[in-house]
């Protein structure tokens, strides 16, 4: 464990200093993942568009 927390040491120091995280951009990589594979069939590259767009509004993203 100690090999693995000096490995990491600097990582988490610059975490705990700047409290920055890649998590909300994996979250909305996710969420465009998931446009994506509800609008396999849908041909409209202006509505795939506008959907990606209004990701930041929604909570869940969903395809209808």
């Amino acid at each position: 464990m100690a090999s693995t927390l000096t490995r990491l040491e600097e990582g988490i120091l610059n975490y705990v200093e700047h409290q920055i995280s890649s998590g909300p951009m994996e979250g909305t990589n996710n969420k465009i993942k998931t446009v994506q594979r509800q609008s396999y069939r849908v041909h409209d590259r202006e509505y795939f568009e506008l959907t990606l767009y209004s990701l930041h509004q929604t909570k869940y993203a969903s395809v209808r």
